[in-house]
């Protein structure tokens, strides 16, 4: 943990570990660098800056917060496939792609398979950013999943948060 960041994150996550009633021990990491928590519960964890986030579930579960920033107009053709026309159409296209980014990034936590992309695999339905709600879909090889999309704005960052379709 060479920065300073880095490890105002590690303790962040442990201390959001200790209030909802688990401690350090409880958290461990398999092959691919995904959170696990013994026991049934399933966690993701997820930090930008100078916030940090984690979320539990009885159900497997992504998070991911993101600072919104313009740079995400620029590498959008990078992750924006199935949604590209959906974009177009929106007033706050950062808010927007900031969104798709973080449902994208949660359906990956989620799943934590090697091979799965942004661009191929993962699809957000359009949404209405007032609506704090949409669907995400991964399709990959044989694996479909959809999830719940729950997202919102806090301060300068966007967060999203995913839970398997009921």
């Amino acid at each position: 943990m060479s920065s300073e960041m880095h490890r105002r994150g590690f303790l962040s996550i442990r201390h959001l570990l200790l209030h909802a009633g688990y401690t350090d021990k409880d958290l461990y990491y398999d092959e691919l660098g995904k959170p696990h928590l013994d026991g049934e519960c399933y966690i993701s964890i997820t930090h930008s800056y100078e916030l940090t986030a984690i979320i539990i579930s009885d159900a497997t579960t992504g998070i991911d917060v993101e600072k919104r920033r313009d740079k995400i107009l620029r590498i959008a053709k990078k992750f924006v496939n199935y949604e590209s026309d959906f974009v177009e159409n929106q007033e706050n296209k950062t808010s927007a792609l900031t969104v798709i980014w973080g449902a994208k990034e949660s359906m990956y936590k989620c799943l934590g398979q090697k091979g799965l992309g942004f661009y191929d695999h993962c699809k957000v339905e359009p949404f209405e950013l007032a609506s704090h709600h949409t669907v995400s879909r991964i399709d990959f090889n044989e694996i479909q999943l959809s999830y719940d999309t729950y997202f919102e704005e806090i301060l300068e960052y966007t967060l999203v948060y995913i839970l398997p379709l009921s």
